[in-house]
C-alpha cells in the first residue's frame, strides 16, 4: 500500500470491493468463475487460488481485462494498473507457467506485484522475472507496540507485560495477536496481570486428534479422524496449516528414533496435497502412514 501511495498519491487507498464474473470459452465448453476482488482507479487486487484448479484461466482473463483498460495519465499518454495477485505460492503449475507468459506478453501496460509465504513453492521462470523482496515477520516488541496502540484506541487498560504475553504466545504472527487480544477481551475485562491466553480452537481441536492417534492405531480411530480434519477444512483452516500443525503435536508425543521418518512422510504428503485437489485424501494418508509407522514401533519395542 505504501509503494502504491507513493506512485498513485491518495487515490491508491480508494477502493472498493466487488464480486467479479468471468465467463471462459475454454474449448469446448464455457467455465463461469466468481472471485471476490479489492480495485481501484489504479490497481486490482485478488487472489487467484481462491478459484481451485482452474486458477489458471483466472489469471489469464484478469491481465487480458486489465490490458485493455489502460488508464491515461495527467500528461495524456497510456499509463498502467497494477495487478496485486496474493497467495502465488498456491497457484497451481499450469497458473504459474500460464502467469509467466501472460506477464511478459502484457508488461507494457501492465504492472505485477506477486505476495507469497513461501518463494520455493513459486517457479523460477516467476522468481527470475522479479524483483525478489524479503519481509521478515514483525518482532515482538513491534507487535507489543500495535497492541497497545489498540488498547488505546479502543479505551482499554492493559496490565503491564499483558501485551508482552500475548506477543509471545504469537509466534510473531501480527493477525493472531489481535486475535488473540480480541479473544481475552471477551473472556474477561478489565484485563488482570496473570491472566491466561488462551491457544486457538482450531490448535486445540488438533492437538485432541494427535492425542486420539497417538491411544489408537486402528481403520475405526482413523474414520473418527478423518471426520475431525474434514471439520476444520469447512471451518476454512488451510490444510497445509492443519498438516503442519497435527506434525507440530505429533512430534512432541513421540520418541527421537521416530521423528525423521515422520517428518519425511509429512513433507511427501504435503508435497502430493499440493499436486492433488483434495486436501483430505492426503491428510488422511498422513494419518495412516504414521499409524503403520507408530503400530510397527510399538509392537517391535513391547511385543
Amino acid at each position: 500500500m505504501a509503494l502504491l501511495r507513493q506512485i498513485f498519491g491518495p487515490s491508491a487507498e480508494k477502493v472498493k470491493v466487488e464480486n467479479k464474473n468471468w465467463k471462459i470459452d475454454a474449448g469446448s465448453r464455457t467455465i463461469d468463475l466468481e472471485l471476490t476482488m479489492l480495485s481501484s482507479a489504479n490497481r486490482v487486487e485478488l487472489s487467484p487460488s481462491d478459484a481451485g484448479f482452474q486458477d489458471r484461466y483466472i489469471v489469464q482473463e484478469i491481465i487480458k481485462e486489465m490490458a485493455k483498460n489502460r488508464p491515461i495519465d495527467t500528461k495524456g499518454k497510456k499509463g498502467y494498473k497494477v495487478l496485486i495477485l496474493n497467495e502465488v505460492d498456491k497457484l497451481s503449475r499450469e497458473a504459474q507457467h500460464s502467469l509467466r507468459r501472460t506477464m511478459e506478453k502484457y508488461s507494457a501496460s501492465c504492472r505485477l506485484i506477486l505476495c507469497c509465504n513461501s518463494s520455493s513453492k513459486v517457479t523460477e521462470a516467476i522468481r527470475s522475472r522479479c524483483l525478489n523482496i524479503r519481509i521478515n515477520a514483525p518482532s515482538e516488541e513491534q507487535i507489543i507496540k500495535v497492541i497497545e496502540f489498540i488498547g488505546k484506541k479502543e479505551g482499554l487498560q492493559l496490565p503491564s507485560g499483558f501485551a508482552a504475553r500475548i506477543a509471545e504466545k504469537s509466534n510473531r504472527s501480527l493477525r493472531r495477536a489481535i486475535l488473540s487480544f480480541e479473544t481475552c477481551r471477551v473472556q474477561q475485562y478489565p484485563f488482570t496481570s496473570n491472566q491466561a491466553i488462551s491457544p486457538m480452537d482450531w490448535e486445540e481441536y488438533i492437538s485432541e486428534i494427535a492425542t486420539d492417534i497417538m491411544k489408537e492405531q486402528s481403520p475405526k480411530r482413523l474414520f473418527e479422524v478423518r471426520g475431525k480434519v474434514y471439520e476444520l477444512l469447512i471451518n476454512c483452516i488451510p490444510p497445509e496449516i492443519i498438516l503442519k500443525r497435527l506434525l507440530h503435536e505429533l512430534l512432541k508425543k513421540l520418541d527421537a528414533e521416530l521423528k525423521h521418518e515422520v517428518c519425511h512422510w509429512a513433507a511427501y504428503y504435503e508435497h502430493r496435497m499440493r499436486l492433488g485437489q483434495k486436501a483430505i485424501f492426503h491428510i488422511e494418508a498422513f494419518v495412516a502412514k504414521f499409524m503403520s509407522i507408530y503400530k510397527a514401533f510399538l509392537i517391535a519395542t513391547f511385543g
